[in-house]
């Protein structure tokens, strides 16, 4: 587990600082200082570090001759105009690498790759050096103990108690995590305290509250890959700097000891909550400048445990909160009325919705019997809190307002357990003032359609009817115009018969006769009825209606007037095409192994119908045709629509297909 040293650059600009960032973001986390005087602190934070230095930057040149003289594990790389006498002094004063500002991605990257191995070289060789101490210089005087033992318990314990009590108000998380640390500081009496943390598990831990920290500190963030975090969770313990010499692993050690340096601290904790990585405490150097003995180490392990907990519960109280404000925000406005109860029937929520559509003030009703909210809604409230399964909604009068109401009430379960019961209402009487105001328009609508079509189907026939009338008595002894005249007449007074049979037949529908039929039979007797009419046109339907069809549930008249109407709009649409043709499918309609229908098809190649008729092909009275009423499509649909079916209707300038689909008697019965 080995992270890579820190990458410092200091520059004061920001375009430099964006392209080195998105170039070493696979590398390194890049750390930014813009200000002179920060540069020594965050060299001390990260040491040591690779630096890279604008030499355009501010003191860049007295910086980069302080930090070779003061920090000899720094390694430098220089960034500068090219040719230019900075970049060539820089050069020469023997810094690890001097380059041009324009930088290459690959170039950079293996630059900046090879100083961070550089640094860790160096660490190393100094961790080597360490371990190669001869034994006597380490044994000739005995060093006291940094720590101290169980035995030393010398000094004070940290007073928990007196921090505890500091955190029993409640409060937000920000600035519960602002008085933890002054707490924390307080108890353990140091003089840095800092706690990262972060809020959601998508984000990165950062520092979320502090005291005394470095200004540095606040610009650092760990993802939860992090080396730094991974160790946390293998380890579970603190870190301390006196322990350091005691880690045997060199990567962990150079690990650990950068994490104290770039918080400048002695101490880290790791936090726990719900089985993972929250976060962490770090302190600094005791008031009294002593190292931290065992006895302080244990004080400040409770202290976490118990920051641990305290934020935990913080958040989780935070998140009940939110979670009911949402609940209560979003039952407050959504449009329909809540009127919830207990298993007392006691009125306990009361949304302002339900205040506007009953005309009662929840402050009458909350806490009150649901009676006192009106005796039907309290009836229907009673009912689903004795009954288990769903009811049907109910639709009333609210005596006091007038309105028109939809009332569904549902029991309220949790685990099976009962919590009450909820009535959601709606206010209908705006929905069915409209549809009033919309049925009076289409009564309009269809009233006026009827009086121009009946004027345009009745005076045609009175026309033929008045002219031959007004020829009888001149021409009365004309055998030929008294033969032409009774037929004429006869023709024209069938034609109004028709019409208004038609029209009664619309309006009065006859009473349909269900049964299991073939369907078969009603489409065959459709074609013979259009035949009939159509023979002088060499009128000729092509069918393919297979012997296994399954039985429908059907009214066979009905069915064979609705496929007849089917028919004869294709036999017009065709009428004066050179290659005029008619198609009449049907086929059933499987799903899986079960069959749920019959579709049959009536497709022919005519010219299609219109683009501005397509809307209305299903209105009473719309038609194009110069002879008609226009209610043979709406008859079709109203029959399909009565045997549970659907009808689909695709057109194109190439010819028209409908689709009519009936449920099979499984599923029709």
């Amino acid at each position: 587990m080995i992270s890579p040293a820190a990458c410092l650059l200091y520059t004061q600009d920001r375009d430099l600082v964006r392209r080195s960032r998105a170039f070493l973001r696979t590398c390194t986390l890049l750390r930014h200082v813009e200000e002179p005087d920060r540069l020594t602190a965050a060299l001390q934070q990260n040491n040591p570090s690779v630096l890279l230095i604008d030499l355009r930057a501010q003191e860049s040149r007295a910086l980069l001759t302080q930090v070779q003289a003061e920090w000899p594990r720094v390694v430098i790389i220089a960034l500068g105009t090219p040719q230019s006498e900075p970049l060539r002094d820089a050069e020469q004063s023997g810094v690890y690498a001097a380059e041009d500002l324009a930088l290459d991605r690959r170039h950079f990257q293996a630059l900046v790759g090879r100083a961070l191995n550089h640094v860790q070289l160096l660490e190393e060789n100094d961790a080597l050096r360490e371990e190669a101490v001869p034994v006597r210089a380490q044994t000739s005087t005995p060093a006291p103990s940094p720590v101290g033992s169980p035995e030393e318990t010398s000094s004070k314990p940290l007073s928990v108690l007196r921090f505890a009590r500091v955190l029993h108000r409640g409060e937000n998380v920000e600035s519960l995590m602002h008085r933890v640390v002054e707490g924390l500081a307080d108890a353990a009496m140091v003089s840095r305290v800092g706690l990262f943390s972060r809020v959601r598990r998508s984000e990165r831990y950062r520092l979320r509250a502090g005291l005394h920290c470095l200004p540095e500190t606040s610009e650092l963030e760990y993802r939860e890959r992090d080396p730094l975090v991974r160790w946390f969770e293998l380890h579970a313990h603190l870190i301390a700097r006196a322990h350091l010499p005691q880690v045997s692993d060199l990567s962990e050690r150079q690990l650990l000891r950068r994490a104290l340096d770039a918080f400048g601290a002695e101490v880290i904790i790791p936090l726990h909550a719900e089985g993972r990585i929250s976060g962490w405490l770090f302190f600094g150097y005791r008031l009294t400048g002593q190292p931290f003995d065992y006895s302080s180490l244990e004080g400040l392990m409770l202290l976490a445990d118990h920051v641990s907990t305290v934020l935990t519960n913080a958040r989780l109280q935070e998140e009940v909160v939110l979670q009911k404000t949402l609940a209560e925000t979003l039952l407050e406005t959504i449009p329909p009325g809540i009127v919830a109860v207990d298993e007392e029937a006691i009125i306990r929520w009361f949304n302002p919705t339900a205040e506007a559509i009953l005309g009662i003030a929840a402050a009458d009703v909350l806490g009150h019997p649901v009676e006192r909210a009106g005796s039907r809604l309290g009836g229907a409230l009673r009912e689903a809190l004795e009954t288990e399964g769903s009811l049907l909604p109910e639709r009333w009068i609210d005596p006091k307002t007038r309105r028109i109401l939809a009332v569904q009430t549902r029991r309220l379960l949790h685990d099976r357990n009962s919590l009450g019961a909820v009535a959601v209402i709606q206010d209908l009487t705006p929905e069915e003032s409209l549809r009033h105001k919309q049925e009076l328009a289409d009564r309009a609508a269809f009233w006026a359609d009827l009086a121009a079509s009946m004027s345009h189907e009745v005076r045609n026939p009175l026309v033929a009817i008045k002219t031959f009338a007004q020829l009888l008595p001149e021409r009365f002894d004309d055998p030929d115009f008294r033969r032409d005249f009774n037929e004429i007449v006869v023709q024209e007074i069938e034609r109004l018969d028709r019409s208004v049979t038609q029209i009664n037949n619309f309006a009065h529908p006859p009473e349909l006769n269900f049964q299991a039929i073939d369907l078969r039979s009603p489409v065959k007797k459709a074609v013979e009825m259009v035949r009939s009419r159509f023979v002088h046109n060499g009128f000729s339907v092509e069918q393919t209606l297979p012997e296994n069809l399954p039985r429908v549930v059907g009214d066979e008249n009905a069915l064979a007037e609705a496929f007849a109407h089917l028919v004869t709009n294709a036999a017009e649409a065709i009428f004066g095409q050179p290659k005029a043709q008619i198609t009449l499918s049907a086929k059933p309609i499987r799903d899986g192994q079960h069959t749920s229908g019959v579709v049959v098809t009536v497709r022919d190649n005519g010219h299609g119908i219109s683009a501005d008729l397509k809307d209305k092909i299903f209105s009473p009275f719309c038609t194009t045709k110069a002879r008609g009423m226009g209610l043979g499509l709406p008859i079709v649909k109203r029959t399909v629509f009565d045997h549970n079916g659907r009808v689909d209707i695709d057109s194109t300038p190439n010819g028209t297909s409908v689709k009519v689909m009936l449920p099979t008697v499984e599923n029709g019965v």
